[in-house]
């Protein structure tokens, strides 16, 4: 194992020359052999103990993912972080992403931005909605998460912007990928702490140093920004609006204010989309969302939004006392869910589903949300913001300030 990792180190990062990469790659590919031969190869190198996303975080590749492959993930790359083999069957959704900006010299780092997901990991990074700072992940975890990227930044020896993607399940931390490039989120950051990161990371690439620049400390606002991001899907017919694995969003929006919630709302509006304050309010999640629907559903029965549900969340819902209104699917004949939504009948949507068939029988409900600009939501995690940024609003009128006056 040791002459296999030096061997791979003596390697540029990454290089498709090496023989066990291709191997490895074909591996996690094919499934070939059940994934043993992926594990295998993957036990010599040790960044693609985890495959990176391009080899099974797109929608067509997905199947590879469900084969359920265990891959250990020995973190040999971040020195002290190394301990026993940990198991990450990437199949298995993991709880909060959060993505991490920094730039490096070579010598130090500096953490620019610590950004957790709305949406679980498994929604692209460049679709989810982002709040900075974190916002429910707890302390212990996020000096984990500095620790950890300080020790990548300085090992790849990245002089200039890096991007690192993180998956937290259980108050573990996993590393997703390591980008030694300026990510998308960048100018978000930059408007989000008052620093111009692009600039600072061009310098450090061209020979300064962070001490010379006067970079040398972490910036954590006390307000809320919230970056969205905005969907062309009105322009594409047949296009479905259900977030996954591959990106679909061609631009974003900032929100900012001291209250995460309205923050949220702020982005939202700033997205184009019509934010509802009463009306009927339509769900249907799979079965494993339905636990997490309860109380965004009670949130908008208290706010005096009625529910429209299916008759299996309906049911669910049912059981947990709250009053629901059941409709058909459009499977089960008229009238049904598609007919309320073209009727003007309902003012938001809250669904998520899995699987082809599934995905397929659903479409022309989200389809005709989006024509009717209808609020909808493809995430429990994002319909539970957008619950509480509505009724943020409710409490509190939508103030606009120029950005300096947030950063002092």
């Amino acid at each position: 194992m040791r002459d296999a990792r030096i061997a791979a180190a003596d390697r540029p990062f990454g290089d498709p020359a090496d023989p066990r990469l291709r191997n490895a790659a074909r591996a996690i590919q094919t499934s070939r052999g059940g994934g043993s031969e992926a594990r295998r190869y993957g036990a010599e190198v040790a960044i693609f103990l985890l495959p990176p996303a391009s080899f099974f975080m797109t929608a067509r590749l997905l199947t590879i993912a469900s084969l359920a492959l265990t891959l250990a993930f020995p973190t040999h790359l971040v020195g002290s972080a190394a301990a026993q083999p940990s198991p990450v069957p990437p199949d298995r959704g993991f709880g909060a992403q959060v993505d991490v900006d920094v730039v490096a010299d070579g010598e130090r780092e500096v953490i620019a931005g610590i950004m957790e997901h709305i949406e679980e990991a498994g929604v692209h990074s460049g679709d989810s909605a982002m709040v900075l700072p974190p916002f429910s992940i707890d302390p212990p975890v996020i000096r984990e998460i500095k620790r950890q990227t300080k020790e990548l930044a300085l090992a790849l020896k990245v002089k200039g912007l890096v991007n690192i993607q993180f998956a937290v399940k259980d108050n573990l931390v996993y590393i997703l990928e390591v980008n030694p490039r300026a990510s998308r989120t960048v100018p978000f950051v930059s408007k989000a702490i008052g620093v111009p990161l692009a600039k600072l990371g061009t310098k450090v690439m061209i020979g300064k140093t962070l001490d010379e620049l006067g970079f040398t400390r972490e910036i954590i606002p006390i307000h809320y920004c919230v970056k969205e991001s905005v969907f062309p899907f009105i322009k594409f017919h047949g296009v479905d609006t259900i977030l996954g694995p591959e990106m679909k969003s061609t631009g974003e929006v900032m929100g900012i204010d001291m209250d995460l919630s309205m923050a949220f709302a702020k982005a939202q509006l700033g997205a184009g989309v019509k934010l509802p304050m009463a009306g009927k309010v339509f769900i249907s999640v799979r079965d494993a969302d339905k636990k997490h629907v309860v109380s965004t559903a009670q949130k908008l029965y208290d706010g005096g939004f009625e529910l429209v549900a299916t008759r299996g969340t309906a049911a669910y819902l049912h059981e947990k006392g709250l009053p629901v209104e059941v409709v058909n699917k459009v499977l089960e004949g008229r009238p049904h869910i598609v007919d309320a939504i073209k009727n003007n009948e309902i003012c938001m949507v809250i669904n998520t589903t899995q699987g082809a068939q599934a995905v397929a029988d659903s479409f022309s409900i989200r389809r005709n949300a989006l024509v009717g600009n209808i609020a909808y939501y493809t995430t429990t995690a994002g319909a539970r913001a957008v619950v509480d940024g509505i009724i943020a609003m409710r409490h509190k009128e939508v103030g606009v300030k120029p950005i300096q006056d947030y950063l002092g």
